[in-house]
């Protein structure tokens, strides 16, 4: 090993050490964690409005805190953005980070200088634990891709750096590993992300590429177009590529074209960073689900799904979470967010140590009739669908058709690989929803719910829909279902037979 790697690999084994110490506390860690939030926020605007001083309990903070989206703090978060000093937290954030989704318009999200650092250590614990356990610190030596959004910061007019999270983390990579990182400054400022793309294989096409990170589909069109440009598969271009990264999507549905494309198997490493706080990391190849980071600033609560839309819903702590068991994650952080939903699902897949799997979007399900099908579920499905069929999936979305006699769930896929016998495949579609949701085969018992149908979309008809309302790459996502038909209506122009 280098010098680079013998250095990472030890730093790596203490860490990992420190983590494991860490999760096993983690009620008692969790409960010190509030109450240093709420010591050093009591003067705020908001720890004065909701007496701080007077919380002494976890019960207390609940009863004094309700639960908050987006919209429900924006009085404070103007003043916030106006540049006006202890009102969420301590002094004014040092950053607002830009996220926005394909449902809902933008949202700046505060980080502050006792957040950032969390938001760091997070990524440094994700390749610590990949390097303890797989003992393959040799990605050090060579150079790291980190597909992202502009490291551009524009300060807004209270003089507060604006920019996405991960081009703002993109100014605190450690300096050991400047040289080693791609893309190079100017071409990540390119905000054109075809461009972009364009840019980062002329420089990187050459080099010892050994790690990449980002979401899913844009690294697999960042493949895509390495083959286009150099002619070789990745696995050519950059045979020493250990270790694929990646957040913000469920990886599954696009494992089966995603090793095709590269053409090897890597190592590959989920990670839960969120604008809020970075959440959980893979602290095993092997286990289900990402360990949740008990001592990262942040206080975790857990909502029922089945309560989330009750005036008063349960908020549980750790100590109560089962596994299984669907939940909205609630938030309270060092940067002034409190109990704030962040308009995640997730579920437990263990709990010694607390391990969970992202399950969706409390907004992207699909319910016009009750069924409340989730992310989760439909990944699944279709994973399922492609591999008993052969059929290759490059991306999809789901939608409810509501007709004056037929309703059903209406499937809008690019295949790579078409399955022989589409009747079959979506009989497949329809076997794994109803095992994995009792109220889905309830409605199709009765009826109310017909077999769905699948519309076949020409290849790259998603990526076209996302450029056309401009939101390609970066760190932007496509939904894989919605209870409303707009995503489904946009991509009509884009079936195959049109």
């Amino acid at each position: 090993m280098g010098l680079k790697s013998t250095i990472g690999y030890f730093l790596a084994i203490r860490r990992a050490r420190q983590i494991q110490k860490i999760s096993k506390q983690a009620i008692e860690r969790q409960q010190r964690c509030l109450f240093r939030l709420l010591k050093a926020a009591e003067n705020t605007e908001f720890g004065k409005e909701h007496q701080f001083s007077k919380i002494r309990s976890i019960e207390d903070f609940q009863n004094r805190v309700p639960i908050r989206n987006y919209e429900a703090f924006l009085p404070y978060l103007e003043k916030v953005f106006a540049g006006q000093k202890d009102i969420l937290w301590p002094g004014k954030p040092i950053y607002l980070a830009k996220t926005s989704g394909t449902t809902a318009g933008t949202k700046w999200i505060p980080i502050s200088s006792h957040s950032m650092p969390f938001h760091i250590q997070g990524a440094r614990d994700a390749l610590a634990l990949y390097i303890a356990e797989t003992k393959k610190p040799q990605f050090l030596e060579g150079k790291m891709m980190f597909l992202s959004g502009s490291p551009a910061l524009v300060p807004n007019e209270a003089g507060i750096l604006v920019g996405r999270l991960s081009g703002i983390a993109h100014h605190y990579v450690p300096k050991y590993l400047l040289q080693n990182r791609l893309p190079t400054f100017a071409i990540n400022c390119i905000e054109d992300w075809e461009e972009k793309i364009s840019k980062i294989i002329e420089e990187s096409y050459k080099v010892d590429l050994r790690l990449i990170s980002g979401i899913p589909p844009w690294v697999q069109m960042f493949f895509e177009k390495a083959f286009e440009y150099t002619g070789k598969k990745p696995s050519e271009l950059w045979p020493n590529l250990q270790v694929f990264f990646h957040g913000g999507v469920d990886y599954s549905p696009y494992r089966s074209i995603f090793l095709e494309t590269l053409g090897k198997n890597v190592d590959v490493v989920e990670v839960y960073p969120a604008s809020e706080g970075f959440i959980a990391v893979q602290d095993s190849l092997y286990a289900e689900g990402l360990l949740l980071l008990v001592e990262g600033g942040i206080f975790y609560e857990f909502v029922p799904l089945e309560e989330y839309d009750k005036p008063n819903p349960a908020r549980l702590t750790l100590k109560d979470v089962r596994l299984g068991q669907q939940y909205a994650i609630i938030l309270t952080t060092n940067a002034g967010l409190w109990a704030y939903e962040i308009g995640d699902t997730i579920r437990f897949t263990s709990l010694n140590p607390y391990r969970i799997k992202v399950t969706g979007r409390i907004k992207h399900f699909i319910s016009a009739f009750g069924e409340h099908v989730i992310e989760e579920e439909v990944n699944q499905a279709i994973q399922k669908a492609a591999s008993q069929t052969g059929a290759q999936i490059n991306e999809f979305t789901v939608a409810p058709n509501i007709g004056k006699e037929l309703c059903y769930h209406e499937w809008f896929i690019e295949f790579v690989i078409s399955p022989q016998n589409l009747e079959v495949f979506t009989q497949l579609l329809d076997a794994a929803l109803r095992e994995q949701n009792i109220y889905y085969n309830d409605l199709r018992k009765a009826n109310v719910l017909q077999m769905p149908r699948v519309q076949i979309l020409q290849l790259n008809a998603c990526r076209n829909y996302m450029k056309s309302i401009g939101k390609l790459g970066g760190q932007n996502k496509f939904p894989h279902l919605s209870n409303q038909r707009n995503i489904a209506q946009a991509l009509l122009p884009y079936l195959s037979n049109k």
